[in-house]
């Protein structure tokens, strides 16, 4: 694949979505090797270091074809360019630039995704044609996808017949983080009712709508700044699955 894909791939979305799961997904689908990069990886506090890891992660990724070369959280080191201080992240991101151009090497057989919670602090220019010229909006479960989990994370625990598509109707909004957490806010509950009857009390439907009534959903905030961006900040139309997600007509802002 590689070249005759053309590029990279920018998941962006809400925390907690699963943007790391489609990246790995997407490496079993194409049976290829999966290679997972976060910042911790790059960084170095020897100037030129950053840049040398840099460069050996690319090849890496180019001596182990096929290859999907995955990179977190990427917004914290492709940031806008003109935002930084500090030169030697400047470098760092040059360097990135470079290696997703393969000027000194080729990339074929590589397919490079990143992800991000914030599209709009990744520099311009790693949106150019060649680099992560397809952006792809991951949005939270919709409720099949929320009763599915519910189903998942509770397996092997202690429980009585619960209803999990009237807890997945309860959640919208919620992503898989979230469902996480409110299945363990539930058995936390639960365990101080099981010690104080002296016996194990499973979970059931009222624990769990309990514990979604306790959590908020983790995307909210998320939502909120990126609806501003979507309205005021959109002139390429970036970011219309946003507006199209929060059923908001761009011509009625």
């Amino acid at each position: 694949f590689g070249k005759k894909i053309g590029g990279g791939i920018l998941l962006y979305g809400p925390p907690g979505c699963g943007k790391t799961f489609i990246a790995k997904a997407t490496a079993g689908e194409i049976n290829a090797k999966f290679i997972n990069i976060g910042l911790h990886d790059i960084l170095d506090m020897w100037i030129g270091n950053s840049e040398k890891n840099l460069h050996e992660i690319f090849e890496m990724a180019r001596r182990n074809t096929p290859c999907v070369l995955f990179f977190d959280e990427v917004d914290a080191m492709g940031a806008s360019r003109s935002d930084l201080k500090q030169s030697a992240m400047r470098h760092v991101i040059n360097q990135f630039l470079a290696e997703m151009d393969g000027v000194d090497s080729d990339n074929e057989g590589v397919l490079i995704l990143a992800a991000t919670n914030a599209p709009w602090s990744v520099d311009p220019a790693f949106r150019r044609p060649g680099r992560f010229d397809r952006i792809i909006f991951v949005e939270p479960p919709d409720e099949t996808a929320r009763e599915e989990m519910l189903r998942s994370m509770l397996q092997g625990k202690p429980v009585a017949d619960i209803d999990t598509k009237k807890i997945a109707s309860s959640s919208a909004d919620y992503s898989g983080a979230d469902m996480k957490a409110v299945i363990d806010i539930a058995i936390e509950d639960k365990l101080r009712e099981s010690m104080s009857k002296g016996s194990i009390q499973p979970l059931n439907t009222k624990d769990l709508l309990k514990a979604v009534k306790q959590h908020r959903p983790t995307t909210s905030e998320w939502f909120s700044s990126a609806r501003n961006y979507a309205l005021y900040a959109n002139e390429s139309g970036l970011y219309d699955d946003i507006l199209k997600y929060l059923k908001i007509n761009r011509g009625n802002k």
